[in-house]
């Protein structure tokens, strides 16, 4: 089991041997989730992202509505 110590600014290391295997690097997104038995760690990356492509079963009428909306605000 890996640990970490939390500094006054709530700041910590995570173990070189997770952010490896995890694939966490500078800049990556980290989401937090309560959970009953204590708090979960999320890494939000590439592999996280392509994993959850299509769960919303909208066959891509979401992204083409959002690219749609992106392009509209670019456009102001």
């Amino acid at each position: 089991m890996e640990q970490a110590i939390v500094t006054v600014k709530g700041q910590m290391v995570i173990p070189s041997i997770l952010r490896k295997k995890y694939k966490i690097g500078a800049g990556t997104i980290i989401h937090f989730r309560e959970e009953q038995d204590g708090l979960k760690m999320i890494p939000i990356t590439s592999d996280t992202i392509e994993k959850n492509i299509g769960f919303l079963g909208t066959k891509g009428k979401l992204l083409k509505a959002l690219m749609e909306e992106k392009k509209r605000e670019r456009d102001l």
